[in-house]
């Protein structure tokens, strides 16, 4: 069975649903390129967008490598000044950290949850 009211509709068309309809099928307008212009320098401008944050770290790195690497060259230094000679990696308590289950059933449980959460919250 088919609705008449939708047939009706189909049927019964004013002034403005034929001028819309005369220039759908009307031939598209020419730009001359314009479309295409446009879409490659939002594709260049996207491409700018992404490469320029690497590019500015890669840069900064370049420029503070010199007072970095003197930096990490003093750090054991300062260690030793404020701690002394009682620091070491041979004194660290390495007995007391959980195996490596025990870490992983833990994160797998925390996602868990955090899944849930999002889940419960829709």
């Amino acid at each position: 069975m088919i609705s008449k009211i939708i047939n009706m509709a189909e049927r019964l068309k004013d002034k403005e649903d034929l001028k819309l309809e005369a220039m759908f099928r009307s031939d598209p307008v020419p730009d001359d390129g314009f479309s295409v212009n446009v879409v490659s320098r939002i594709r260049r401008q996207i491409w700018i967008r992404r490469l320029s944050m690497p590019v500015a770290i890669a840069l900064g790195l370049i420029v503070s490598a010199r007072p970095i690497l003197e930096i990490v060259s003093l750090v054991p230094e300062l260690a030793n000044l404020l701690f002394g000679s009682s620091l070491g990696i041979d004194q660290l308590p390495v007995g007391n950290i959980p195996q490596l289950s025990t870490i992983l059933f833990g994160a797998t449980l925390l996602m868990a949850v955090m899944l849930a959460s999002r889940i419960l919250e829709e």
